[in-house]
């Protein structure tokens, strides 16, 4: 059997010629500048499949064509983000981690609440870093409207932010899949969720209430500027930095802390570990950390 047969079989088929290595470094190069993530050689066959649907929409019949129009004035001011969307790897889960939200509520809100009245006598911030479709900021705000729900006065939000518009749309939207929901324990999906009217089609949608506690906006993590006025008290930025050289990930490290209150919570992915790197934070739990002077 051919490979093009195989590719056929698996779902993997390019209706275009394969991508030559000219262009492959050329959208490898264009790629780390503008996003910061590594794209090896192991990952070009990832990036044909990827781009395909780009070639396609765009009605175009080779890479090289796409690359053209891609660094073209016009390409980079219609088609970069959507290379960029079509590129980024976005996978999340509602409660991923669960650990993570245990001590969120256990132990960093009762500590920003005691020590410093955060919550009360101002308002609890929280970024979800890399948040995709919404389930990580929209898991924050179950988690911290139930802490708060027993504490007069308390009143935080959420602000969630990705690289990429795509997902972006689907985190405003809101609306999800029952299955991907199974997550959220019962009783909170009967507070928080509302079914569809149409139950044939398997859907729900945050309530609105918590819907407004979360803001999303466009941030690419690598820009030197990230344009936020206050720092957080808590950060979420997980499996993200994993995809980052070494450079761009202590870069993008430096410019969270410099978002964090002193005091305030750092939470990472499983495979991120932080000790050992030149960062005022200390760690309080696995892959959680806390700023320090």
């Amino acid at each position: 059997m051919s490979a093009s047969d195989q590719q056929v079989l698996t779902g993997t088929y390019i209706p275009f010629d394969p991508l030559g290595p000219k262009d492959f470094i050329r959208l490898r190069d264009l790629i780390h500048t503008q996003c910061g993530i590594r794209m090896p050689e192991t990952k070009k066959a990832m990036l044909e499949v990827r781009l395909g649907k780009r070639l396609k929409a765009l009605a175009l019949s080779s890479f090289k064509e796409y690359c053209d129009f891609l660094f073209s004035p016009e390409g980079k001011r219609r088609e970069l983000v959507r290379m960029i969307d079509a590129v980024t790897t976005n996978k999340t889960d509602f409660f991923r981690e669960a650990h993570h939200f245990t001590y969120l509520s256990d132990t960093a809100l009762p500590a920003l609440l005691r020590t410093d009245g955060i919550g009360v006598r101002k308002s609890l911030s929280v970024w979800s870093a890399g948040c995709s479709t919404g389930e990580e900021p929209y898991s924050l705000s179950i988690a911290i409207s139930e802490f708060a729900a027993d504490r007069a006065g308390y009143h935080f939000s959420v602000l969630g932010t990705d690289i990429s518009t795509r997902v972006l749309e689907k985190a405003k939207d809101a609306v999800y899949e029952e299955e991907r929901v199974a997550a959220i324990p019962l009783a909170l999906r009967k507070k928080y969720l509302l079914r569809s009217k149409d139950s044939s089609k398997g859907l729900v949608r945050i309530a609105p209430a918590l819907r407004q506690l979360v803001n999303f906006r466009r941030l690419n993590l690598i820009e030197e500027d990230y344009g936020m006025r206050e720092p957080h008290h808590i950060i979420f930025c997980r499996n993200v930095i994993i995809y980052f050289d070494k450079e761009t990930r202590d870069n993008v490290l430096r410019k969270l802390c410099s978002h964090m209150v002193y005091g305030g919570y750092m939470f990472t992915g499983h495979s991120e570990m932080l000790n050992g790197m030149a960062l005022p934070l200390s760690q309080c739990a696995p892959t959680v950390y806390r700023k320090t002077e």
